[in-house]
């Protein structure tokens, strides 16, 4: 039986067009972009290609901005500890949120075993950054700020453009982890105002394994990785060729298509949320729907633990989420659901659902048939429901 993913933060299946585009270059781009022969000049042409459409897609200047790299990790932890590293003789202070990815996270733990300094700024219960608690932050030794534009738990986004003109008046350099917002929603790095940018391809319906750094001209920044002068001397190492080819055609596909795919996937979280008090009750939702990305929804079900419903959806052929791919198989509460000022056990009971443009207004009513005789299942041998059920009824 066919597998329904509500789980695209996660994955998205490659579009026909991208994999047909990756088929036919892995039958014909097969030279090193950096041999100075034909095969080699086919190649790094493929390659700059693609950097233009990805360049249009976060509307940067110049191509030679954005650089490719293995991924949203890997361009996030470029971006801060290239700059820290470029710019330690300015100051060792960075401001960050305390609802960011753990590729932000782990950076800046990384940074701090080097004498860097961190201040980590608190969201509100709608899970947003105040800008001005980031402005009260900055002390005469910061030199980057790094705010993430959607958080990949909740879908919120955050005030990047504010924050963006906070740090341009200071003269700091800002770093936005957009990862989970380019291609989804519409991302301008010229109006947002940002110095640098994290994304990756997955999520607009390219390959895995490739993403991109979008890094302003002018900006000091040292290499993530060394040896060759790939990327414009800015990332070493032979790129990857068919993924890079694959997250140009994407990233066309995206421009193109953007208002329709977020205008199909918020008709599905709407209806899900608007259908959901017919299956469940007593549940919290932490995604800010005034500011969030259109497909994702994060909601806390009492009285039951997360995992479990995952893996009995699954059991009903329903693909969704608790947290971030990136931190499933931690058994702590997420850090950023705590952060919202959740109690630990609604924390643990959250699931996170993501509509693709695969998905149908069908798909989403047997969905919440299969999640609403799961909940129901869970609760009959949840001691915290009959305790709960207990108090209410006395």
């Amino acid at each position: 039986m066919k597998i329904i993913n509500l789980d695209h933060i996660s994955a998205n299946p490659l579009l026909p067009e991208v994999r047909q585009a990756m088929i036919e270059a892995i039958n014909t781009d097969f030279g090193n972009p950096s041999s100075q022969h034909r095969l080699g000049e086919l190649a790094a042409e493929a390659i700059e290609n693609a950097r233009r459409s990805v360049a249009r897609l976060v509307n940067a200047k110049a191509e030679r901005e954005i650089v490719f790299t293995s991924g949203g990790t890997e361009s996030v932890n470029h971006a801060i500890k290239g700059v820290a590293w470029a710019n330690g003789d300015k100051g060792n202070h960075i401001i960050t949120s305390n609802i960011e990815h753990n590729a932000v996270i782990r950076s800046l733990k990384r940074l701090a075993g080097q004498n860097y300094r961190m201040t980590s700024v608190s969201v509100d219960r709608n899970g947003r950054v105040d800008p001005a608690e980031v402005e009260k932050a900055i002390t005469d030794q910061t030199i980057l700020i790094s705010i993430m534009h959607s958080n990949n738990e909740t879908g919120t986004i955050q005030p990047v453009e504010e924050i963006a003109a906070i740090a341009r008046r200071h003269r700091i350099l800002f770093h936005c982890d957009a990862v989970d917002s380019v291609g989804v929603v519409p991302v301008d790095v010229q109006s947002l105002g940002v110095d640098l940018l994290s994304f990756a391809s997955n999520p607009f319906y390219g390959p895995t394994g490739v993403g991109g750094l979008y890094i302003r001209r002018g900006v000091r920044i040292w290499p993530l990785l060394d040896g060759g002068i790939q990327e414009h001397n800015k990332r070493a190492g032979t790129e990857n060729l068919i993924g890079i080819i694959g997250m140009g055609t994407a990233a066309q596909l995206a421009r193109k298509d953007l208002e329709r795919r977020m205008a199909h996937t918020r008709r599905l979280r709407d209806l899900f949320l608007a259908e959901l008090p017919k299956y469940v009750d007593e549940y919290i939702i932490n995604t800010n729907l005034h500011h969030c990305l259109p497909h994702m929804v994060s909601v806390s079900i009492k009285y039951i633990e997360g995992e479990s419903v995952v893996l009995m959806l699954d059991d009903e052929n329903f693909a969704v989420s608790t947290r971030s791919a990136c931190a499933t198989g931690s058994l702590r509460a997420s850090h950023v659901l705590l952060s919202l000022g959740l109690e630990h056990a609604d924390a643990q009971g959250t699931l996170v659902i993501a509509f693709g443009v695969d998905n149908a207004e069908e798909e989403v009513t047997a969905f919440l048939k299969a999640l609403g005789k799961v909940v129901s299942t869970l609760r009959d041998i949840s001691p915290l429901y009959k305790k709960m059920a207990g108090r209410n009824s006395a």
